[in-house]
């Protein structure tokens, strides 16, 4: 297995899709919204993809400044692919991209959350959260 690491390499809805349901993260995306992934990949301005044999097996998606915040927004990993450090490649090549003062921030999945601790990062109980389906107070 020859595991093909790229920086912002186009990728389409339908390979996004299929890597969402493969790796369990559709369970908490809008996969049946094609137009929400469509504009989830558009507007994403730093993507570390992971690559076998031409198929897409990995994917750190992030929103960043590229030098005080990057938003890690969605780590998936083909299931059958997991448990191999792919998605601590991932990881590794988008902090890579950064500023060294940028810090790489993500809101974990309740079952991942000693997977993070384990590879170094510190929990941050400050994260705030409005649906879209609230409005701001005022």
């Amino acid at each position: 297995m020859s595991i093909q690491y790229r920086i912002n390499e186009p990728i389409d809805v339908q390979q996004f899709y299929d890597l969402l349901v493969n790796s369990t993260l559709g369970e908490r995306r809008p996969i049946d919204d094609r137009e929400c992934l469509e504009g989830m990949i558009a507007n994403s301005n730093l993507t570390v993809s992971a690559w076998d044999s031409g198929k897409l097996i990995g994917l750190a998606r992030s929103m960043t400044d590229f030098n005080y915040a990057c938003y890690l927004s969605d780590l998936a990993v083909d299931q059958s692919y997991q448990e191999g450090g792919i998605g601590k490649q991932l990881q590794i090549l988008t902090q890579g991209q950064l500023n060294h003062r940028c810090k790489l921030i993500l809101i974990s999945a309740p079952t991942a959350n000693e997977y993070y601790e384990k590879i170094g990062f510190t929990n941050n109980p400050r994260c705030w959260v409005l649906e879209r389906t609230s409005e701001i107070y005022t």
